[in-house]
């Protein structure tokens, strides 16, 4: 590369470390993904042409195994759904659960959210965000690449609707005061919690099983909601 030519290396927020696919999970990205997923591109998306409708947009980052976000998408039919997830069994896994129960308000995309963002999601098109148990990257010299920073605070915002919600949520206190702090600090954003302030957990995130073993050890939970105000 010639010297001249500028280039940026983005730290990124997550590591590959993917185990096998299992035979189902790999059946359903052969055959399940060219309905249900979205291939990724540098062209916007058109989620009514996507989904057939015009509906409220919930997009969640990171959903692991999918279990709650196919819980959610099951729960709630008036809304519409799009998950991310860069490890591939975890998007074979839900890709399952789709086929399982029939949901038609549900697409997923296997890449990584920020290039999601940037170059596919539509600017003032999505009614809120999730981020449930991202990486906290809990040495301190990995604090860098924690996904919730003030840039990526901005093109979350620049995505959602006036009114539309950011709503994280973490079982490791030091990445919620992290969070509160880049958020509290972020424009245009208010905390629907009051300054400084938690919530409880709201009735639509499910309560995982990873989640109801951490609270039997004693173990908390932070959901941080930001609404977007201009």
């Amino acid at each position: 590369m010639p010297e001249s030519s500028p280039f940026i290396r983005r730290i990124r927020s997550f590591v590959k470390r993917e185990g096998r696919l299992t035979v189902g999970q790999q059946r359903a990205l052969d055959t399940l993904f060219p309905h249900y997923g979205i291939e990724s591109s540098e062209q916007k998306l058109d989620l009514d042409s996507v989904f057939g409708r015009t509906a409220p947009r919930i997009l969640e980052i990171g959903f692991g195994n999918g279990t709650s976000l196919a819980e959610m998408a099951a729960k709630n039919p008036q809304q519409d759904y799009i998950g991310i997830e860069v490890h591939r069994p975890g998007v074979g896994n839900l890709l399952m659960q789709i086929e399982k129960q029939s949901l038609t308000n549900l697409r997923v995309i296997n890449d990584d959210a920020v290039d999601v963002l940037n170059n596919m999601i539509t600017d003032n098109s999505l009614d809120a965000v999730y981020l449930f148990f991202a990486d906290p990257w809990h040495k301190k010299r990995h604090h860098k690449r924690r996904i919730v920073q003030p840039e990526f605070a901005q093109l979350v915002r620049s995505k959602l609707k006036t009114g539309g919600l950011f709503h994280m949520a973490t079982d490791w206190e030091n990445y919620a005061e992290h969070m509160m702090e880049v958020m509290t600090a972020a424009a245009g954003y208010t905390n629907t919690a009051g300054q400084g302030q938690y919530l409880p957990r709201p009735d639509y995130r499910p309560l995982t099983k990873f989640e109801q073993r951490g609270q039997r050890l004693g173990h908390g939970v932070w959901d941080l909601v930001f609404k977007k105000t201009g």
